[in-house]
């Protein structure tokens, strides 16, 4: 019997001779679904166990949006918890109140929570600050992920700790860490190129981690499609306003082109952290004069926008 043109073409795994479903480029390498799913969670235990990010008897607040990086982060964490003594996981949702949009996700959320047997807490902006985005944001569109990143980072602090939780773990991957390196170097901004999220202090915020940042966007996608896993919801209605959405663009097409830019923005990243360690670059942390939250100025973001929105 012959084979039809497309499995004619279907290169085999490197690991195994079995169908690959994705090829890796950075290290020329097939994989088949089998071994995509165990390198992938091998690499999120890796990244956890070098960095320690996740210390014994920790209660991690994963935050869970609905969305595919998210998921991938809780399914993975759920799989390799065991092997991360006496930590715990619970997932935190914000509802942000996005018509048409987060409905769904949260519906997503509350299904993969369910299956896996996790706890779950939401927290809604209607809550936090009164109000919902798409009535916050009228006539302020243009300012939409810069609003809505702040509200949405001060509502998984509140969750996170109303929940007890000792470390939060958001679903940030390569790309998104690629993103961010140049949309900083865009605004000429060291102190957020530098700035260590996970570092532990009894002064400042949870310690935020991430642990799926050495897994690319198309890893998780296939990851999570291959074990039929990957939730297909609508995309937010205002990340077409964002810069990221520009970098995102100019950064996917850079990496088609040039294989390694987005790992070669992380190398230069760390470079510049161990150019400027032990330098006052991000200056010291104070407290927020109207809420007394940790900051680096008088007033803290969020207490800026609650303002500017006259709340």
């Amino acid at each position: 019997m012959s084979l039809s043109p497309t499995e004619k073409t279907v290169p085999g795994c490197s690991e195994c001779g079995e169908p690959a479903v994705i090829y890796q480029q950075a290290n020329r390498r097939y994989l088949c679904a089998r071994h995509l799913v165990h390198e992938v969670e091998e690499r999120v235990a890796s990244t956890i166990r070098s960095e320690d990010l996740i210390l014994p008897g920790d209660r991690i607040a994963v935050a869970l949006s609905g969305g595919k990086d998210s998921t991938a982060l809780l399914v993975i964490l759920s799989r390799i918890f065991r092997t991360l003594p006496g930590a715990t996981l619970v997932a935190v949702t914000v509802d942000e109140g996005i018509t048409g949009y987060r409905t769904d996700t949260i519906r997503a959320a509350e299904t993969l929570t369910k299956n896996l047997g996790i706890e779950h807490h939401t927290i809604s902006f209607r809550d936090l600050i009164g109000d919902d985005l798409d009535t916050l944001l009228s006539d302020r569109e243009k300012q939409a992920c810069t609003i809505c990143g702040i509200l949405r980072k001060k509502a998984v602090s509140l969750i996170a700790e109303k929940v007890n939780a000792t470390v939060i773990a958001t679903g940030h991957n390569l790309d998104d860490e690629a993103q961010s390196v140049l949309m900083n170097a865009l605004r000429g901004d060291l102190p957020r190129i530098i700035r260590k999220t996970e570092t532990r202090s009894p002064t400042a915020f949870l310690p935020r981690i991430k642990p799926l940042a050495s897994i690319s966007e198309k890893e998780i996608s296939v990851y999570l499609f291959v074990q039929g896993l990957f939730p297909h919801l609508p995309e937010c209605p205002y990340a077409s306003h964002s810069l990221r959405s520009e970098v995102r663009s100019l950064l996917s097409g850079l990496e088609i082109k040039h294989p390694g830019t987005m790992q070669n923005l992380i190398e230069s990243k760390k470079s510049i952290e161990q150019s400027c360690s032990g330098m006052p670059v991000q200056g010291l942390l104070v407290h927020c004069k109207k809420c007394g939250d940790p900051c680096s100025g008088d007033i803290c973001q969020f207490c800026r926008i609650r303002a500017s929105l006259g709340k």
